[in-house]
């Protein structure tokens, strides 16, 4: 039954047109509207709402975003009395006012935690649409700022910055720049933007702003408690990642690139003569006839089933790149144009990017499978499927340049399957997974994981693994990917690494840069997934025909390659505790790397640390991270006894030690006496 929200409104005159919107409960759900706008708060999952608006209508089912279709199973009370809405569901409450305004409070304690602020006394209110046409509007969502506040999360960006407050963050897909709209704070919430829009988050002293570029209704999910909880609940929410495979918490080597099957190898031969412990190699770029075919070219790779056999007979796992551009050289082409299962543009030709290929002189202009269409998807796998997994047995993928990277990056002209560019674009990098999990579980397969440059929210559900992206090969850059990481596992992707050494050159001759290459190398293997790869100095122009220099822990001389070696024996003792971590993302959505505070949440020191981490809840790392560095001062939070994984001394926490970090040597501190095999 409709109720007015007030019988004697009790609004603003400042207000440019005080609104008395009107309460009902429907569905177990909590709806106001008014001034044409509905608004629907909805209980999802333990401690959780769903929040969506729209101007002009009820809310719309169906739309593209991140949440699974069906919300947690929980209890919730609705009340609609002396002109305010309320809903509760376990530790939160939420607050409607007769003019729709909202705050989120903790129900133990009616204490405030997020709230809709007004941009302005007069106009506009806290949530903005600006017409764009044709039903779409400019959306902005605006919450109050508190002074005290941290936020983190917000996927993968390189900016360096751990607690984000005060950024301004475009929400778009880049290389190295990976938007996934999850928001943790300090004061005790988590918020998913489930919108795949393109857009920004404003997270200002005075105010933070969610914008929606172009998109049909306001839609987000938020949940009371802290991060480790925000995170459980999150993850139950959006999907949790599978169980990762054995082999891939092993060491990955890589490189740009090998150019053909008798290089590859040869390197994964090397590994085995020297006993050093390698779990897969990677097929890079370029291995095929053309792109898009998504095959080995026979006149590089003449017998794949003769190298995945002998690969597996070593112990060692191929994985394979594959890209989601088609040159206009492709067999698959014309099929794929023919059936509109390319990214359209609203205006000109399809999408394109210039792009080297094969038997041509100079670039093609290549288009892109439309990953959301699940008749594109279906069509792309089965080639990969014809191609690589029924002939040779190969599972594993390499999903490159899955923002997609088209040149511009223009989304205002794209035309998805699923919406236009400006609504739904984000969503692309994890579409183009679900490509590869859907097709591989299709088979059978209960191993699935994709190593992928880009994500969004959700990505994890369909065992995509994210890395860092092109970035450089120097120690500030190798500062900045801790907090990358941390911000990655904060928005619910705990499969993560990083090209160990960077990406854009490094001479393996250079004493600087093989001091680069060691620190770096003990970070990986401290990370969730250990991989090296570069485009190592001397490099070669773009094209079919290029390589880089050597990137093989035994290219970095004498010395180096020691380190790197007991660093890669290192990581093989720790694999039985890797793998229960990864278990506990898997069942409980846990990132593997975490923040000191999503363990000590009571420290308050802990949510400042932002070059070192927790592996796991028992091993704190604080890799090296400048030049010509032989001790490191790490803190240690309160609330336990940390002890010096390599010397045996202990320390109570609550204070920063510094310990002795020469050059083999990353410092790694055991909590509450744990017992991992760390010393040889």
């Amino acid at each position: 039954m409709n109720q007015p929200a007030e019988t004697q409104p009790q609004v603003s005159l400042a207000q440019s047109s005080p609104t008395v919107g009107t309460f009902r409960e429907r569905d177990g759900a909590l709806e106001w509207s008014g001034r044409q706008e509905t608004l629907r708060i909805e209980p999802w999952g333990p401690d959780a709402v769903r929040v969506r608006a729209r101007l002009g209508g009820p809310v719309l089912e169906g739309l593209p975003g991140a949440l699974l279709d069906e919300a947690p199973a929980t209890t919730a009370t609705v009340k609609t009395e002396d002109g305010r809405g309320q809903l509760t569901v376990g530790a939160l409450t939420v607050e409607v006012s007769a003019e729709g305004l909202i705050r989120f409070l903790r129900t133990e304690d009616s204490e405030e935690i997020l709230a809709e602020d007004r941009a302005h006394f007069w106009w506009p209110g806290s949530r903005l649409y600006t017409a764009v046409g044709n039903g779409h509007h400019r959306l902005e969502q605006r919450f109050a700022a508190y002074d005290d506040e941290k936020l983190y999360g917000l996927g993968q960006h390189q900016h360096g910055r751990l607690d984000q407050k005060g950024l301004v963050l475009d929400l778009v897909q880049r290389n190295a720049e990976v938007g996934i709209p999850v928001l943790s704070s300090s004061r005790g919430y988590t918020l998913l933007w489930n919108n795949p829009a393109i857009g920004r988050v404003e997270l200002a002293h005075n105010g933070t702003r969610w914008v929606a570029d172009s998109a049909r209704q306001i839609d987000y999910w938020i949940t009371a408690g802290d991060p480790a909880g925000g995170q459980r609940r999150y993850s139950a929410v959006t999907g949790r990642s599978p169980m990762l495979p054995q082999w891939a918490a092993g060491f990955w080597q890589c490189k740009l690139r090998y150019r053909t099957q008798d290089e590859l190898m040869a390197v994964a031969r090397e590994y085995k003569r020297r006993g050093l412990p390698i779990s897969a190699i990677v097929c890079d770029f370029f291995h095929w006839t053309h792109l898009g075919d998504w095959k080995f070219d026979p006149k590089e790779w003449p017998d794949p089933a003769a190298m995945v056999r002998e690969l597996e007979e070593l112990g060692i796992k191929l994985v394979v790149s594959v890209w989601p551009s088609v040159s206009p050289l492709s067999e698959n082409h014309p099929v794929l144009e023919q059936r509109g299962w390319f990214i359209g543009t609203q205006y000109g030709p399809m999408a394109h990017a210039d792009w080297p290929d094969k038997e041509v002189a100079s670039t093609v202009q290549v288009a892109f499978y439309d990953a959301t269409n699940p008749e594109a998807r279906e069509f792309v796998w089965s080639k990969v499927k014809e191609n690589y997994l029924d002939p040779y047995g190969i599972t594993a993928f390499w999903l490159d340049a899955c923002e997609p990277e088209l040149k511009p990056g223009f989304q205002e002209n794209l035309r998805y399957w699923a919406g236009p560019g400006l609504e739904v674009g984000n969503a692309y990098p994890a579409e183009n997974a679900r490509t590869f999990y859907e097709g591989l579980a299709a088979t059978g397969e209960e191993e699935i994981v994709t190593l992928n440059r880009s994500a969004w929210a959700g990505s994890q559900r369909y065992g995509a693994a994210l890395w860092s992206g092109d970035i450089g090969t120097d120690f500030p850059t190798l500062r900045r990917q801790i907090a990358a990481g941390l911000n990655t596992a904060l928005s619910g992707i705990p499969w993560w690494n990083t090209d160990i050494g960077g990406f854009h050159g490094g001479d393996p001759d250079d004493p600087a840069y093989r001091e680069v290459m060691v620190r770096w190398f003990q970070f990986g293997a401290l990370s969730p997934l250990m991989r090296l790869h570069g485009f190592r100095d001397p490099g070669m122009p773009l094209g079919p025909e290029m390589t880089g220099g050597p990137n093989e822990v035994w290219s970095y001389g004498e010395e180096a390659g020691a380190i790197l070696e007991r660093y890669l024996r290192l990581r093989e003792r720790l694999k039985p505790y890797v793998l229960d971590v990864m278990r506990a993302a898997h069942e409980e959505g846990l990132p593997v790397m975490r923040p000191l505070f999503l363990e000590f949440p009571d420290d308050p020191a802990a949510w400042s640390v932002d070059d070192s981490y927790l592996f796991g809840p028992d091993l704190l790392v604080a890799p090296v991270l400048t030049a010509g560095a032989t001790a490191r001062t790490a803190y240690l939070p309160t609330g336990a006894s940390w002890t010096d994984a390599w010397t045996g001394q202990t320390y109570e926490g609550g204070r920063a030690v510094t310990v002795d970090a020469p050059l083999d040597r990353i410092p790694l501190f055991l909590r509450d006496g744990a017992r991992l095999p760390v010393a040889e």
